[in-house]
């Protein structure tokens, strides 16, 4: 039974262990007042945002994963479909980032002598990004200021999930796809503009305490049908899902949960049509690829690859209420991230 969780709660015990896990709508679940005993190589923390609107899509990742640190940065025209990647890894970062232990304060901040990145959390919900990389792709620099507001009243979608083969180990995270893109970036000489109510960001964030190793499947996407904001968060893996999944659809950013989500994926061909379907019968989509990126990064024993689609996403949804809404063209990606130590 998926538990909703709605006061506020320590995820850890006494000793540092483990021990509350579920979903909730609101920021309630704590780690940060009691110690992780788990050696510091074990402890990872991730923000990452995804930004997109009718041309263009930028994908920008800052992650702490103990003996393995980087940035990852990517551009994609969606006219061209043409894609620019820039990964900066940093050796052993251990906690060196200093990334919040919540996700609605504080800001991550990477100044390199190749890259200047500010993530800002505001009290209003916003969030602020700055970057500047003066060498990003073939002497071409990028720099840009964005920011991301949210609905009025929008809820998140927030998870505390165990391992199933690994006692120590768990997942805190939030999913917000719902926020409101306005800024430009210049990448060489072009300017990319991202508009209010043509331009969405999506946060994937993530604190605790990894497994040897994980298999993660993830879809997203965000945009407007019939004058409303349509979102969703889909996805499963190695973590246990059973007392909260991480499958959300949000309307006007007021959060519809669902239970579990299946992708039905061609493995020969990922550009064929992807169908998604939930144990509930409550969603029913199909997923329309236009391009696929994959990435690869290894330091010493941690091994990290990701296989990342973007398209259009269409199908129907029921409510909580059992009203049933349409939608169709909403621009997102999927992808699977396999990770080992």
């Amino acid at each position: 039974m998926q538990k909703e969780s709605v006061n506020a709660a320590s995820i850890l015990g006494p000793n540092g262990m483990p021990s509350y896990f579920g979903w909730a709508r609101s920021p309630v679940f704590r780690y940060g007042s009691s110690p992780l005993w788990p050696p510091r190589r074990r402890i990872t923390a991730s923000d990452r945002f995804i930004i997109s609107s009718s041309n263009n899509m930028l994908a920008m990742e800052i992650l702490d994963g103990g003996y393995l640190g980087y940035v990852g940065i990517t551009v994609i025209s969606l006219k061209t479909k043409k894609r620019n990647t820039r990964y900066f890894t940093i050796p052993f970062a251990m906690g060196s980032f200093n990334m919040p232990q919540d996700s609605e304060s504080g800001s991550v901040k990477i100044q390199e002598k190749k890259i200047n990145i500010d993530f800002t959390a505001m009290e209003s919900g916003s969030r602020i990004i700055k970057f500047d990389v003066p060498g990003f792709s073939h002497s071409k620099g990028l720099r840009g200021y964005i920011v991301l507001s949210p609905p009025e009243g929008a809820e998140s979608l927030y998870n505390c999930m165990p391992w199933r083969e690994d006692k120590l180990a768990f997942r805190l995270t939030r999913r917000s796809p719902w926020f409101i893109a306005e800024g430009a970036v210049q990448f060489g000489e072009s300017e990319l503009l991202f508009s209010k109510n043509d331009a969405w960001g999506i946060l994937d964030w993530n604190r605790g305490v990894r497994p040897r190793s994980d298999i993660r499947y993830w879809a997203a996407g965000c945009g407007l049908c019939n004058g409303k904001q349509t979102a969703f968060t889909v996805g499963y893996g190695s973590a246990d899902g059973s007392q909260g999944t991480e499958n959300g659809f949000f309307l006007d950013g007021k959060l519809h949960k669902l239970d579990q989500v299946t992708f039905h994926i061609n493995p020969d061909n990922w550009l064929e049509p992807w169908n998604f379907t939930s144990s509930d019968q409550r969603l029913e989509m199909t997923f329309k690829p236009i391009m696929e990126r994959t990435g690869r990064h290894r330091l010493l024993f941690h091994t990290m690859k990701r296989r990342q689609v973007f398209g259009h996403f269409s199908g129907k949804m029921i409510l909580d209420d059992g009203s049933e809404i349409e939608f169709k063209d909403i621009l997102g990606f999927a992808e699977r991230k396999r990770t080992r130590f």
